[in-house]
């Protein structure tokens, strides 16, 4: 913490100093008045990609699953093609005939995967495997 506030405080106390030389410069005319602007400009401009870079999270690829919280969970492969197949809108039915199981297997599967995503029905598994990044 102690570092973080002091590279901060010089980050500031030098955009200060750099500020405080360009108005120096603006003054004894050693700088036109469109430079001076200029470098005020590319100031905040890099300011402002700089805290944008920082204060923004990181963006997610689409089409990647988040293996850590597919380890953390303790969900299977096939928890998953029966997750996914939940996502598109499937009935029990059509995914036990897709994955060649019986409509009780993917039974047993959902009740697997919503005590694991800790919810209670269909809409609730796919939006807690949307927010978690489970889903592709």
């Amino acid at each position: 913490m102690k570092r973080t506030c002091l590279l901060y405080g010089f980050a500031v106390a030098l955009g200060a100093s750099v500020l405080q030389w360009i108005q120096y410069s603006y003054r004894v005319k050693l700088l036109t008045t469109e430079a001076y602007v200029a470098a005020v400009a590319l100031a905040f401009t890099a300011l402002g990609l700089w805290a944008g870079r920082r204060l923004t999270p990181p963006t997610v690829t689409a089409g990647t699953r988040n293996t850590q919280a597919i380890t953390a969970l303790g969900i299977s492969p096939r928890e998953l093609e029966v997750l996914d197949l939940l996502a598109e809108g499937h009935t029990n039915k059509t995914i036990a005939s897709q994955l060649h199981v019986s409509p009780n297997t993917v039974k047993t599967h959902l009740r697997h995967l919503y005590a694991k995503l800790e919810v209670s029905r269909r809409t609730q598994a796919v939006q807690r495997a949307r927010d978690l990044r489970l889903l592709v």
